[in-house]
């Protein structure tokens, strides 16, 4: 595989990945309402289901995962409806200023983890997108040898992907000193993960 296959890859996974949507929605929020650590773990969820299709991929699997309707559907609904539970805690919750509040424990950043794995599992758009993207940037086949390669290239643009959106969250949340503000925020944050989970359940 060489350079030039590579880099038109990773500029297309990076616009695939880069463009508006509900996880880039999920990780600010997360990010806002319960720190980095939150916003880090949701993210990384994600990157396992991409990695997960990537390998489906690989070995020819893709159409079959794209045809399982009901597992992929219940994946979704079950992602989506976290998501909107915990926005309407977060819009409910009472303000409490950053230094003050308590970082998510290892059983919730596990959850939040969890919800990233299933949410693109459950995303009927991954599959079709490798079965359009790898036959037309890698070639009709994916050797089983560039799979690592594949998903270094991955690991990159999401690790640009990610730590931009959650360094951009964490700094604003850095400017969160008042409760009056943090109510705010926390409901900006609660409202765009209800539209996030709205929007996977709208997604076709």
């Amino acid at each position: 595989m060489d350079i030039a296959t590579l880099l038109a890859f990773a500029a297309a996974f990076f616009v695939f990945a880069a463009s508006p949507g509900p996880d880039n929605m999920t990780i600010v929020a997360r990010t806002l309402s319960n720190g980095a650590a939150s916003g880090i773990a949701y993210g990384a969820g994600t990157v396992v289901g991409i990695l997960i299709f990537l390998a489906l991929a690989a070995f020819g699997l893709s159409i079959i995962a794209a045809k399982m309707a009901i597992v992929m559907t219940m994946l979704r609904y079950g992602g989506a409806a976290y998501l909107i539970w915990m926005g309407i805690r977060l819009w409910t919750a009472v303000p409490v200023v950053p230094d003050l509040q308590p970082v998510s424990g290892r059983r919730g950043l596990l959850a939040t983890f969890a919800t990233g794995v299933a949410l693109n599992l459950g995303n009927p758009k991954m599959p079709l997108f490798y079965v359009a993207l790898l036959p037309n940037v890698v070639g009709a086949s994916l050797a089983p040898g560039h799979l690592g390669v594949l998903a270094m290239v991955i690991l990159v643009v999401e690790a640009v992907v990610i730590g931009g959106h959650v360094l951009l969250a964490g700094r604003a949340r850095g400017l969160l000193r008042t409760p009056a503000v943090v109510r705010c925020v926390n409901r900006a944050a609660g409202g765009a993960m209800i539209g996030a989970g709205v929007a996977v359940v709208a997604t076709r």
